[in-house]
């Protein structure tokens, strides 16, 4: 389970920040994850509050945002939005795709004291 791991990257970001930063504790911690980042949300949330306990992210709301997947359509010359990665173009059926958004999983924000 690379959640785990990720998690775990999190918490590292966290305290790094919280040293830098100095804040103490961590309310909300507010995530995006692409729709072809491979991440599986519930796996997500249930590493969350395992890795998070024990730190100053304990007690933190977790909130995921989840975005589309995006491509470039060679053809058409223009981006569109893909449930799947070898999906073909919704507006002129083309398999010449190249996945340009959804591939992220970051930080978006991060709600502090």
């Amino acid at each position: 389970m690379h959640e785990m791991a990720l998690c775990e990257s999190i918490r590292q970001i966290i305290e790094e920040q919280a040293g830098a930063q100095g804040f103490t504790r961590v309310e909300r911690v507010a995530l995006d994850v692409g729709a072809f980042s491979g991440v599986e949300v519930e796996a997500l949330r249930f590493g969350f509050d395992v890795v998070m306990r024990g730190s100053l992210a304990e007690e933190a709301r977790l909130e995921i945002h989840q975005s589309k997947g995006q491509g470039w359509c060679l053809p058409c010359a223009r981006e569109v939005e893909i449930a799947q990665r070898y999906d073909a173009c919704p507006h002129c059926g083309s398999y010449q795709l190249q996945v340009t958004g959804g591939e992220n999983l970051s930080i978006r924000e991060l709600e502090v004291f």
